[in-house]
């Protein structure tokens, strides 16, 4: 366990270390306390406990900005693909003008541009979906790490209740 003897702040002392970090060490503390004599009860060293949720406090925040950094780099991604996806209907287009400009290959030209924009238009789609299915994988797990995250939490709260409880008897 660290020494908080110092007088540096939670948050400084726990800079760039994860919530899960935080709340290992803050049920290590407790796990670690010195037991009561004939008692559940255990002497939690308060100073320790408090620095340890008020890293946690200031941890979460950056954990909700991570989350949100990368849906808005999938929103990116997806976005970046349309324009990708325009770009080349766009070009399928243009080239599809031309060879139909030329009198010899009107029926080739129809046809080809047919099958450029089917091909432009389903790399598009294969795009977006690519796109929706990594935001999709991020938000899961995401979902799967703030449950975690919050179970966490709510367990580390229950024994610290559990903890502030005088003893039966």
């Amino acid at each position: 366990m660290t020494a908080h003897s110092d007088t540096r702040p939670a948050t400084e002392e726990h800079d760039g270390a994860s919530l899960i970090a935080i709340l290992e060490e803050l049920a290590g503390l407790v796990t670690q306390a010195k037991s009561m004599p004939m008692s559940a009860s255990a002497l939690v060293n308060r100073a320790e406990a408090l620095d340890l949720i008020a890293a946690a406090k200031a941890v979460v925040p950056g954990e909700i900005r991570a989350a949100d950094d990368v849906l808005t780099g999938a929103e990116e991604v997806l976005a970046d693909a349309r324009e990708r996806a325009s770009r080349i209907l766009q070009e399928a287009e243009e080239q599809a003008e031309r060879l139909v400009s030329e009198e010899n290959v009107v029926a080739l030209a129809n046809e080809r541009a047919e099958q450029i924009i089917a091909a432009a238009e389903e790399r598009a789609a294969q795009l977006a979906r690519d796109a929706n299915d990594y935001c999709d994988r991020q938000l899961a797990q995401f979902e799967i790490d703030l449950d975690a995250i919050a179970k966490q939490v709510r367990a580390g709260r229950d024994r610290l209740a559990s903890l502030e409880q005088p003893p039966a008897g």
